[in-house]
């Protein structure tokens, strides 16, 4: 695979700048997960997003996903099940 000319790589961002909100998402989106929280995960949630200084929940549950795939798996399990 070779390289993308600065031609190459605008010509794509414009025909990304054209897709709808739709489309984009429809391209990106691997699938939509809808959860129920209970209140005591829903405060947990705030206080993480709160210490973070994240504003999006969304936001914040892809940063908890990713950095618990990036941990060992002795790591992760132990996280878990101090939960």
């Amino acid at each position: 695979m070779t390289a993308k000319t600065p031609k190459q790589r605008q010509q794509d961002k414009r025909d990304r700048d054209k897709m709808s909100k739709e489309d984009r998402e429809a391209r990106l989106l691997s699938r939509r997960i809808v959860t129920d929280l209970y209140h005591n995960d829903d405060a947990a949630l705030k206080r993480i997003m709160a210490r973070t200084y994240i504003d999006e929940p969304q936001d914040i549950i892809t940063r908890l996903i990713r950095g618990a795939d990036r941990m060992p798996d002795d790591q992760l399990n132990d996280h878990i099940r101090i939960a």
